[in-house]
């Protein structure tokens, strides 16, 4: 179900940059932890609805620790996960429920470029990127 890449290690002050070049360049992007429950809840949800994703698992990633540290900078909060959509972090898993119950969820991904709402181009749901 997922396309693995791989890349390098991303140094220091990068990570900020690797984490929003990641957002800038899919429409839903969630970075998890491979073991985490509400990471795998946030996954399910976009599975459900057909929602194409890139997974960042930061837990197999080699600057995984240093992306956390980005992100809390950058969303004032280091738990996983953290959805973003069409470059705005929603929150996490429970967030992520939440808005897809109350119907919020779809119009969000709906606002992406035409290529990252649907999984017509053949690029499926659940694109993971796993760097080791």
């Amino acid at each position: 179900m997922g396309n693995f890449t791989s890349s390098t290690s991303v140094a220091g002050s990068s990570c900020v940059q690797y984490v929003q070049d990641m957002v800038s360049q899919n429409c839903v992007v969630i970075f998890s932890k491979s073991t985490c429950p509400y990471c795998k809840m946030a996954k399910n949800v976009f599975n459900e609805i057909g929602a194409t994703y890139k997974v960042i698992e930061l837990d197999e990633h080699n600057d995984g620790r240093r992306m956390q540290e980005a992100l809390a900078q950058m969303t004032g909060a280091r738990t996983v996960p953290r959805v973003f959509i069409n470059g705005n972090c929603i929150g996490g898993g429970s967030d992520t429920k939440q808005l897809h119950q109350q119907g919020k969820l779809w119009p969000l991904i709906e606002q992406c470029a035409p290529c990252c709402a649907s999984s017509s181009d053949g690029s499926g749901s659940g694109q993971f990127e796993s760097a080791k």
